[in-house]
């Protein structure tokens, strides 16, 4: 018997317990199992997001194996761009499409449209990306006559990475203005920076022609 009231005593506990708390417990696995849940769909959802991006980007790069594109086919690359930075905006396909309309642009001789696709570029949140867009920036800064902002472009900070392209640009930029010792600088330093890798063609030729003025003078 004593047993008997104990394992009644034990039931009873329970069931007390499970009154108090068995709402809040279920609602807890519900809730649990609700976040799983949606927490696949948030993954299939970013998956087709990420694949309805990539062909708008692929349709992107076609475009851009033209050699030249008419009024017509630019006006659909704008397009594309828009439409990925409109549903797709902060992923890296948004950032490269910003990047490939700068790029198409100076193609066309539409060096506000290049600055215009930079400088939005500027704004993301990957740093590579962001310092790119800034050495790109200078680059038709430097095109369009204005190499005293090239300069300012070029002051911002920059990854590691593109540190020889920027003494490169840099070394454009005071050339543009007539100052040779600051060119040359700037040229001899993105040359020492590029020694390893060599991925700046040219460079030296730059600095050569420096110096046939300099014997020519």
């Amino acid at each position: 018997m004593a047993d008997l009231r104990s394992e009644e005593e034990q039931l009873d506990v329970i069931k007390r317990w499970w009154k108090e708390n068995g709402t809040s417990l279920i609602a807890g696995v519900v809730i649990a199992a609700a976040g799983v849940f949606g927490w696949h769909a948030w993954q299939d959802y970013r998956e087709g997001q990420s694949a309805a991006a990539s062909v708008r980007y692929q349709q992107l790069i076609n475009l851009s194996a033209a050699p030249t594109l008419d009024a017509e086919q630019y006006d659909t690359a704008k397009r594309l761009v828009d439409e990925i930075g409109d549903d797709h905006g902060g992923t890296l396909y948004a950032d490269l499409a910003l990047l490939m309309q700068a790029r198409l642009a100076v193609g066309q001789e539409d060096l506000d449209g290049a600055r215009e696709a930079l400088e939005r570029a500027t704004d993301s949140k990957r740093d590579y990306i962001k310092s790119l867009a800034w050495l790109r920036l200078a680059r038709v800064e430097i095109a369009d006559g204005n190499p005293e902002r090239a300069l300012e472009l070029l002051d911002e900070p920059f990854v590691d990475a593109l540190t020889a392209q920027r003494l490169d640009v840099r070394g454009d930029a005071y050339a543009a203005l007539g100052d040779t010792d600051n060119a040359r600088q700037a040229w001899q330093e993105a040359l020492a920076a590029d020694e390893q890798s060599q991925s700046l063609y040219g460079l030296q030729l730059k600095l050569d022609d420096l110096g046939a003025e300099e014997a020519t003078s």
